[in-house]
């Protein structure tokens, strides 16, 4: 009996009774379904929080204070870099491209009659648009003279334009922020929302001697965190290090000392971010393949009660010339049909739902633009694993219709 023979009779069999086949394989295609669905939106937030990392910046490296803990308890963080440490890893970093001080503070932006909150509000060096790989739309950035002197300068995001100038040229305009005047001199190009959903674009940067001094009302050199870009992709290990070495032995860390700082790169904070996102892929789809095992449980079910109904059949065929051999290959594929079919229908339904899942993410946070993943082997591993179980579980079923005497199954009434 040759195989193509024996796929025609396996379907056969399977139409004749096509609710009690389709009652079958619901298992597996609420499993298949469930588990193509979780892996799809997984993926999906992959690649958005790779493409969002890009917007900050190609190659950079973050340089924060180190968390106060005591007694194991996270106190916040002390101000342990300043604006002379950022100027150092610029002088004595080869692998360092840029860097930039940073200096957060807050308020509100008024002009004429208008006001608007900014989300952030930013003091920084004259090397943050290289660092941030972030460019300049209208006018230009502010530089070192500039920042020496503290003056009264700021660059824009898009959306502070929008909201408080529309159509209008801000170049050149004076806004306040707590009561200090601040003259425009540039406009960012456009960079939209982050991983988070906030708009990067709703932002005011000024030198951070303008906001140390003017804003915040400090006379001393800390600042809160420092940006640096390395040269090349594959420089950033070397960046990394060069940068650790020098503040070690510019803040007196001796060796094997915690340091009072952490440095960081967006590849750490990319792999971070992934394995979060596996895990928790990972542990739905545990989840959801619990109804493989149901599905499969199903398929062995109905194969038993299949090969006990079709008794005599087997003992007909077997009379005719049939051996051990075909019959186990015919309910074997039968029971591998079945969990395929259950494969790609489950596939489409979870294809359908993640499409489904992301539309409603994006509809309700429309700056995420969440995309939507096709993902192949997501696909083949579905329909191959489906056929597994069909082969898992369909295997004892037809080893017992293999195993039956022809004289007994044509007495089997």
């Amino acid at each position: 009996m040759n195989v193509i023979l024996t796929f025609r009779i396996a379907l056969r069999a399977l139409r004749k009774n096509k609710m009690r086949a389709s009652l079958t394989i619901l298992g597996v295609v609420i499993g298949i379904a469930a588990v193509t669905t979780m892996v799809s939106v997984g993926e999906s937030a992959k690649q958005l929080i790779q493409s969002q990392l890009a917007t900050l910046g190609t190659n950079m490296i973050v340089i924060m204070p180190a968390q106060d803990e005591s007694r194991g308890v996270s106190q916040g963080r002390e101000l342990t870099l300043t604006s002379s440490d950022s100027k150092a890893i610029a002088d004595e970093c080869p692998a360092v491209l840029a860097q930039s001080p940073i200096v957060g503070t807050g308020g509100n932006i008024i002009y004429g009659n208008s006001n608007w909150s900014p989300n952030e509000i930013t003091g920084v060096g004259a090397d943050y648009p290289i660092v941030r790989s972030w460019g300049i739309r209208h006018g230009g950035f502010f530089g070192e003279r500039e920042i020496t002197a503290a003056e009264k300068v700021c660059v824009i995001g898009h959306t502070v334009v929008a909201e408080l100038f529309q159509t209008r040229n801000p170049i050149g305009e004076t806004i306040r922020i707590q009561n200090v005047p601040l003259r425009i001199v540039g406009v960012l190009e456009t960079k939209g929302a982050n991983m988070m959903g906030q708009d990067q674009d709703n932002i005011v940067l000024m030198p951070y001697t303008t906001v140390r001094k003017r804003l915040n009302r400090s006379n001393f050199d800390e600042v809160h965190a420092i940006l640096a870009s390395a040269r090349t992709a594959k420089g950033i290990a070397i960046s990394k290090q060069e940068i650790t070495n020098l503040l070690a032995d510019r803040h007196g860390i001796a060796p094997g000392e915690s340091p009072d700082f952490q440095v960081q790169t967006m590849d750490e904070i990319s792999q971070m971010l992934g394995t979060i996102m596996g895990t928790l892929t990972a542990m739905l789809s545990a989840i959801a393949g619990i109804s493989l095992l149901v599905g499969g449980v199903g398929i062995m079910n109905i194969m038993l009660v299949s090969v006990t109904e079709r008794t005599r059949e087997i003992g007909i065929r077997m009379a005719v010339g049939a051996t051990s051999w075909d019959i186990l290959r015919q309910f074997l594929l039968e029971a591998v049909v079945l969990s395929s079919i259950g494969g790609i229908v489950g596939f489409s339904l979870g294809f359908s739902a993640s499409t489904g899942v992301t539309a409603l993410i994006n509809e309700w946070q429309p700056d995420m633009k969440l995309p939507v993943v096709v993902s192949i082997p997501a696909a083949v591993l579905a329909i191959v694993f489906s056929a597994a179980v069909g082969v898992f579980f369909g295997f004892f079923p037809a080893f017992r219709a293999s195993q039956l005497d022809p004289i007994d199954a044509l007495r089997y009434e």
